[in-house]
């Protein structure tokens, strides 16, 4: 079996109206991408990951999907009319079956962490059987360790955490730190998020690494403290979350932060000092690192 990819070039205004008609006329799928994606010319349209953007690309590919016998040049002067444009230039491919699974396993290799700590998919062999395995795939949930603010993350655990210390992760995603934090030799370990799929993806990830971790939803966060509290989130939640972080490690235990901007690092610092002496921040491909020791 087959189909056919059809790219068609159009514009900020009319990119969301082009492939909402597309997909009525029949389009097995549609997306809408930069016309100039890999290029110089590329426009980058993000504020912080997860924010959604109300932003189109001046010059667009609408990215259609089709039945191998669909007419499209029929299909796309239909939905050129509906928009009020002229027929607008398109590409077509053909797209073969083959095993997507493979296909999309093969885009994730181990990421090595450090010496002794690596993420490996559960289809692959650990590189070095030695090291600590994180089994980890990619899924539903935010922190697969392909992002440099997941690594900044478990780079500052590998490198602080003692044996036995609670730990709190807050906006626990995919539980990768906190499971990495039982398998680095940690007592206690505690991830809290407020998306119900990232606990059950959680809990499933720790059942496969043969770690004992809890995982739930904030309200039913225990109000304790913790040696150790980590937060991989965005820079607003962590400005609104200070006094709650802050309150939840104990005087004297540290707290690592990561999902800061570099240029958002400054700001952050500044929130935090109130509570603790922190550390020159660690930076990452535009990402920054936080970390520090709660006052007395």
């Amino acid at each position: 079996m087959s189909w056919l990819s059809v790219t068609i070039a159009t514009d900020a205004r009319h990119a969301d109206a082009l492939s909402d008609a597309l997909f009525d006329l029949g389009a097995l799928s549609t997306s809408i991408e930069d016309a100039h994606a890999g290029t110089d010319s590329e426009q980058p349209i993000f504020g912080e990951p997860g924010e959604p953007s109300d932003t189109v690309w001046e010059a667009s590919h609408v990215i259609a999907l089709f039945d191998a016998d669909a007419d499209v040049s029929g299909i796309i002067a239909e939905a050129a009319t509906q928009c009020g444009i002229a027929v607008p230039a398109y590409q077509s491919t053909t797209v073969e079956e083959q095993d997507w699974v493979r296909a999309t396993q093969a885009q994730f290799d181990p990421i090595r962490i450090s010496d002794r700590l690596w993420i490996t998919p559960t289809w692959h062999e650990p590189p070095n059987p030695q090291a600590i395995n994180l089994q980890l795939d990619p899924g539903l949930a935010f922190g697969t360790g392909s992002h440099p603010t997941t690594r900044l993350c478990l780079q500052w655990l590998d490198k602080h955490l003692q044996a036995g210390e609670t730990v709190l992760d807050y906006g626990c995603g995919s539980g990768i730190l906190a499971i990495a934090a039982k398998k680095l030799g940690a007592g206690d370990c505690l991830g809290v998020d407020i998306d119900p799929q990232a606990i059950v993806a959680s809990n499933q990830n720790a059942e496969q690494n043969q770690v004992q971790a809890t995982f739930c939803l904030p309200d039913a966060m225990p109000g304790i403290t913790y040696d150790v509290v980590v937060a991989n989130i965005l820079t607003n939640p962590l400005r609104m979350l200070a006094p709650l972080l802050a309150g939840s490690c104990r005087p004297g235990g540290r707290i690592a932060l990561s999902g800061i901007l570099e240029s958002q690092a400054q700001e952050i610092v500044e929130i935090y000092s109130a509570w603790f002496d922190l550390d020159e921040p660690v930076f990452d491909d535009g990402w920054t690192c936080i970390s520090g020791t709660k006052k007395h």
